[in-house]
């Protein structure tokens, strides 16, 4: 209650503020005669503006744009085109963005303002994000980048290297998105540059968060937010910073955080007219009801969520939200519609993530890092040959000289275009690879979605559960294809994470994650594909079974997973519970038990089993000797 007071008394404090600003510039333009100073205050105007009314900001660059037609100010004109077409953007009017974007571009080339071209092709990289258009984007974005440095134009370079990151995050390049944001922040550091501080230190969080960091996120995201307010950057970009504040509350299972930072986030944007922030973050919302159990709430916010996106042709998280509405209708027993929604964001993700602008990306990339190496070259030659001018060696020495620095260049470019040639072909089969993983769990993805609504349309409870069963083999599957599309290593599975998800995934499923205590003792520990997929349905038939017949009359209980890698090439893997024990008489028809002593013998392994305070399952494998 308190810190809804407070932000009330903040934003009610600003906003009279700003207000009062404005007047008195308004005070100034009506009585200003002369057209370049009115611009001038005009262009203030929005600056202001910008920090309080999107919609007010518009209007006053609007206001521009007529005057400096009106007076032909070549110098004006580019700018506030480029400051229209910012706040359609930001009311996510993007096609009218793009028209101004586009007249600015035109006006700063006539004029050679080459920072102008710049910030513009900036601002255009963001819109082809809005649009899924991320190979366009990024090539935007580096054609910018690269003017910044001709013009060695440190806050032009430490943006560009920023947007660059992101651009890399939004493809999952994790590492080299890092890469670039840490470059940033160094420019940023060493260079003093305070206006930069905020946004290499919020995109920072940004690569956190994709590589699951969270509470490294929340770090980032707290320190930007502080250096915001400090610098009073205006309500959209606090409520920018305050969603993400409430996506890294949320990814740590701090759900109930999480919705006071949405909610914060909603009553900023509303305050500032901000469109963009206002869409979503009510997609948040839904979510994180979603997470809570809400599913009729959150259905509410996701279906709102995305009309506005298709309404406004906005695809940057389309997909995800498509995925928590079908979520949302499977909870809620509608399989129609959950399947329909899946289907959807398939479609969506095969228009937009293809192998092929992935590729593009990377050639784009590529060209911009071996344009700049070339240039470099070409400056180290040139300080070599005016050293040579200075030196008063003899003809011969100076020829021999550069005929060996001639054969060395020559040698060294060999072995680079080899080395390049070779990466290339690498980096080409990794990326089939994991497109290849990345299709067989979208392809296993839909057999659980047809399974489940087949499941739905069943009458008979034997049956029933069979298809559930069948269900979460093919779940336990897709999990691995998951994680190698999506981890570092393509040959090899982290087992803890993919336990704990299969886990969590069965108990949901048998609906039992409240009444089962799971847990997991084990270490990191990095297996093949081939020893991964049989050991998870191992471990799916024991939770199964465990659950069905260890805890009955719905009893509350505890399954123990331990999994340990033995000096000797032993693989050693325990489930136990504290249930009932093993009953006198077989139930079910046995088909999980069959599989259980297949997949055993698949492994070179042996199974022990315990029935002492429950029942114990004691596996131990011999893993194949590593070389």
């Amino acid at each position: 209650m308190k810190n809804a007071l407070f932000l009330f008394l903040i934003l009610h404090f600003i906003g009279y503020s700003q207000h009062s600003t404005i007047n008195k510039l308004q005070q100034q333009l009506n009585s200003e005669t002369n057209p370049a100073k009115q611009l001038e205050i005009i262009s203030n105007m929005v600056d202001i503006a910008f920090n309080q009314d999107m919609s007010k900001a518009l209007k006053f660059s609007k206001l521009g744009v007529q005057l400096s037609d009106k007076v032909e100010n070549k110098t004006w004109q580019p700018k506030f085109y480029e400051m229209q077409g910012r706040m359609h953007a930001n009311l996510l009017q993007l096609d009218s963005a793009i028209i101004f974007f586009n007249k600015a571009l035109k006006g700063y080339e006539a004029i050679n303002n080459q920072r102008g071209t710049a910030t513009t092709l900036f601002k255009l990289s963001w819109v082809d994000k809005k649009h899924g258009n991320l190979d366009a984007a990024l090539q935007k974005d580096l054609s910018a980048l690269k003017i910044m440095e001709t013009l060695d134009d440190k806050q032009g370079i430490c943006s560009g290297l920023t947007r660059v990151s992101e651009d890399l995050t939004y493809q999952n390049r994790l590492n080299e998105a890092l890469e670039y944001a840490q470059k940033a922040i160094k420019i940023a550091e060493d260079n003093q540059l305070t206006s930069e501080k905020f946004y290499v230190n919020f995109n920072a969080g940004n690569v956190a968060m994709a590589k699951n960091n969270y509470a490294q996120s929340l770090d980032y995201y707290k320190k930007s937010l502080t250096i915001a307010q400090e610098q009073n950057l205006g309500l959209p970009t606090e409520s920018d910073v305050t969603n993400a504040i409430g996506n890294a509350y949320k990814r740590l299972g701090k759900y109930e955080e999480a919705l006071k930072s949405y909610k914060m986030c909603l009553a900023l944007a509303k305050k500032a007219n901000y469109p963009n922030a206002t869409s979503t973050v009510i997609a948040n919302l839904g979510e994180v009801n979603m997470l809570l159990g809400n599913y009729k709430t959150a259905l509410n916010y996701q279906l709102k969520t995305v009309n506005l996106q298709e309404k406004n042709k906005d695809v940057s998280n389309l997909i995800e939200n498509y995925n928590h509405v079908s979520t949302i209708y499977n909870k809620l027993g509608n399989y129609k519609e959950a399947l329909n929604f899946k289907q959807k964001a398939y479609t969506l993700r095969d228009s937009i993530a293809s192998i092929e602008s992935d590729a593009k990306m990377s050639e784009l990339l590529t060209q911009y890092e071996t344009k700049k190496k070339e240039e470099t070259i070409v400056i180290q030659q040139t300080k070599i040959s005016q050293q040579r001018v200075i030196q008063t060696l003899s003809f011969g020495m100076v020829a021999l000289l550069l005929g060996v620095l001639v054969f060395v260049f020559i040698s060294y470019q060999n072995r680079s275009k080899t080395n390049k040639l070779l990466a290339e072909k690498n980096a080409k089969i990794e990326l089939l690879l994991k497109e290849v993983h990345h299709r067989v769990k979208n392809n296993l993805e839909i057999v659980s979605s047809l399974l489940s609504l087949q499941s739905a349309q069943i009458d008979d409870l034997t049956t029933k559960e069979t298809m559930l069963e069948n269900q979460n083999r093919v779940n336990s599957i897709g999990i691995v294809h998951q994680k190698l599309y999506q981890g570092e290593k393509l040959g090899a599975i982290e087992m803890k994470d993919y336990v704990l998800n299969l886990s969590e995934n069965i108990l949901d499923s048998l609906n039992a994650e409240k009444k089962i205590n799971l847990i997991l003792t084990m270490n990191k520990l990095d297996l093949d594909i081939d020893t991964a997929i049989p050991l998870g349905l191992i471990i799916n038939e024991l939770l199964t079974n465990t659950v069905k017949y260890a805890f009955p009359d719905n009893k509350n209980g505890t399954i123990t997973i331990k999994m340990e890698k033995q000096t000797n090439d032993v693989l050693h893997l325990e489930v136990a519970d504290d249930g009932i024990g093993k009953p006198n008489v077989i139930q079910g028809t046995g088909f999980g038990s069959q599989l259980i002593s297949l997949l055993t013998l698949q492994l070179n392994g042996s199974m022990t089993e315990k029935n002492k305070n429950g029942t114990t399952f004691i596996f131990d494998f011999q893993l194949k000797a590593t070389s």
